[in-house]
């Protein structure tokens, strides 16, 4: 009896002729959550990040025979992300990343294949009074709040040779109170929707972005001003596009960071369009001026497109959920 075979089993005449291939398959650690604490005297940076850490390669033995040969467990990817926060530190979320994929790919033969995903949740300093500390010290600088506004994203991914890095956010909310319209679209006898000449242009941004930086030996752009800059310049897109439709946001929030951003080649959106609609207050007497509105959470419209550098190739899956 082999040490996977059932006492009173014989699975011998299962496996030959079975009509049944293993496809692609991966394994890893998921959402592992790693906070690191950097003192620098009285004030404290913090970097706080959810770590996927998923690994493919020669692991057909382990679904066909159970053979746990060329497996490295879970657990130890899990040990190494807490142990890599200490060796290496937490700089930016996507050398963490780098680090990561490129020790289990190089230190694991069987391994030829990481990818890494990151969720980094921002946290904003409480700045002190300014009254003095009673032993006459500094005020320290180590309190903070948790930041609401978006939680940042990475995706490492690395196979021995090529490197790609996507970056992005998500739960990101804006709106545009007005320089917003929409009309002139197609209308059939389904059609209800109002033209609108002044309305709430609001969503909640999802985005990734594709790096072109792929060589680790060559030199890695700054991360984290990357990502400020890149948040910033799409914001401001979002803001100073006077909108005849959400389409056309998109596209000018994607277009000023490809001109803006060397190190960025494609970007992919998902918008959701947050409708926000004008109450009927003519029943109460009252005329509603494009002030009262009454904010729809579903169904919302989905706009979806990306953005690319002239000459570069679409890589990014169009399921960002799927990053």
């Amino acid at each position: 009896m082999t040490v996977n075979s059932r006492p009173g089993h014989d699975d011998s005449a299962e496996r030959p002729g079975r009509p049944v291939v293993l496809g692609q398959n991966q394994y890893g650690k998921a959402e592992n959550r790693v906070v690191k604490i950097t003192r620098d005297g009285a004030t404290h940076h913090i970097k706080d990040l959810s770590v996927s850490v998923s690994l493919s390669g020669d692991m057909d033995e382990v679904h066909l025979s159970g053979s746990n040969a060329n497996v490295l467990p879970t657990d130890t990817t899990k040990n190494t992300v807490y142990a890599f926060a200490k060796e290496h530190g937490i700089a930016s979320a996507e050398q963490f990343g780098i680090h990561l994929a490129r020790h289990f790919v190089t230190s694991q033969e069987p391994i030829h294949r990481a990818r890494i995903r990151i969720e980094e949740y921002a946290w904003e300093r409480i700045e002190p009074s300014g009254h003095a500390h009673p032993d006459g010290a500094a005020a320290p600088e180590h309190s903070f709040v948790r930041k609401g506004q978006e939680t940042r994203l990475t995706q490492i991914t690395f196979d021995g040779t090529s490197w790609e890095v996507i970056s992005g956010l998500k739960d990101l909310v804006v709106l545009n109170s007005t320089d917003s319209e929409f009309w002139g679209y197609v209308k059939d006898k389904y059609t209800t929707l109002p033209e609108a000449y002044d309305r709430i242009l609001a969503t909640e941004v999802s985005a990734r972005w594709r790096f072109n930086w792929s060589d680790d030996e060559g030199e890695m752009p700054d991360w984290d001003l990357s990502y400020e800059q890149t948040r910033r310049h799409l914001l401001q897109a979002f803001a100073e596009t006077y909108s005849l439709s959400l389409q056309q946001t998109l596209y000018e929030m994607g277009a000023r960071i490809i001109e803006r951003r060397d190190e960025i080649d494609e970007i992919r959106f998902s918008l959701p369009n947050k409708h926000h609609f004008l109450v009927d207050l003519a029943p109460f007497g009252l005329k509603n001026d494009n002030e009262v509105y009454y904010a729809a959470d579903r169904p919302y419209g989905l706009i979806e497109a990306t953005v690319l550098r002239e000459g570069a190739e679409a890589r990014i899956p169009a399921d960002l959920t799927n990053l």
